[in-house]
């Protein structure tokens, strides 16, 4: 429990996102320290003081059910790279998300699936047997010797 002027912050919904977010950059036995304080990702120092954080979170739009996301994958925990996310957005912004440009529009697998109305699993089994873009956005049935890369 954390009282800052007898100020108690763990029953804030807001609360499990900062705690995870302290916990897996600072905490070495975290199970996820090694993909963000053991690559160096960190908080800001402002965000050290969960007073601001609160600040933060109740101004940025921060609703139950959003999940904190940093824009930049590779970037510090920090106002101008965090933001409220559901978790199908928050999902689509990780280190190993596959992204598809297609007649000038780049978007993600799954974002690609949602927008044809091709299942997920069709649209990542053609991209990983090696199908042209062309191919995997297609609605089809289609026979892989014929339509590689």
């Amino acid at each position: 429990m954390r009282l800052v002027k007898g100020k108690t912050f763990y029953t804030k919904p807001w609360y499990a996102s900062y705690h995870s977010m302290m916990d897996r950059c600072y905490r070495e036995k975290s199970a996820n320290f090694k993909y963000y304080g053991g690559r160096g990702i960190r908080v800001c120092e402002e965000w050290h003081n969960i007073e601001n954080f609160e600040k933060w979170a109740e101004s940025s739009g921060y609703s139950k059910g959003l999940w904190l996301d940093r824009i930049d994958v590779d970037g510090d925990y920090s106002p101008s790279n965090c933001k409220w996310a559901t978790p199908y957005e928050q999902a689509n912004n990780r280190r190993n998300t596959v992204y598809l440009t297609h007649n000038g529009v780049t978007m993600s697998l799954s974002n690609w699936a949602k927008e044809t109305g091709i299942s997920l699993s069709k649209v990542r089994n053609r991209y990983y047997r090696g199908f042209s873009v062309e191919n995997i956005l297609n609605e089809g049935d289609l026979h892989f010797k014929a339509n590689r890369r």
